[in-house]
């Protein structure tokens, strides 16, 4: 097994276990909760497999739906970004890179950075409509859309320093 498919099966299931048993009981002001296990998606390599991604992403979506009791909302949220994803890696990322590159803020810096705020804002976009299905409250939804992305981003861009500089220390 290449090392690459077990650090993704780790980050899957920390994710997981992050979301489920530590983030989704943070609500600041009633509005924002981070929703970090999209950070799956953009880490997996540029050239991986359409299937693969689909499916790891249907899978963790309906992991976190079943310990949530959520039916499906999650599942349906983070497996449209995941078949959106190499489209929208197109538009930030250059088309010479090679199948095996892995976004990340060291890599790439601005580019990552705009991926993840596009990335983020529409997977929370689906989320919190498929969550409200409805359109009465739609200032609460876009104020708890913008502040759970802030709030995501922020966890994300420094999740992925820390882990940067982790791997740079241990090189050294």
């Amino acid at each position: 097994m290449k090392l690459s498919y077990l650090y993704e099966i780790v980050l899957f299931v920390l994710l997981i276990l992050l979301q489920v048993l530590l983030l989704n009981r943070i609500s600041l002001f009633g509005l924002a909760t981070p929703v970090l296990y999209g950070y799956f998606m953009l880490k997996l390599p540029r050239g991986r497999n359409l299937f693969y991604v689909i499916i790891s992403a249907f899978l963790m979506g309906l992991i976190i739906d079943i310990f949530l009791n959520t039916p499906g909302m999650n599942a349906a949220a983070i497996t449209i970004v995941a078949a959106l994803r190499k489209p929208v890696m197109s538009l930030f990322f250059d088309k010479e890179e090679y199948d095996e590159f892995v976004p990340g803020i060291y890599t790439s810096g601005g580019p990552f950075v705009r991926f993840t705020f596009f990335i983020v804002f529409l997977h929370l976009t689906i989320l919190f409509f498929i969550e409200s299905f409805t359109l009465f409250n739609l200032m609460t939804t876009f104020l708890r859309i913008v502040t759970s992305a802030a709030i995501t981003i922020l966890l994300i861009i420094t999740m992925d320093s820390l882990m940067y500089r982790r791997k740079a220390s241990e090189h050294t």
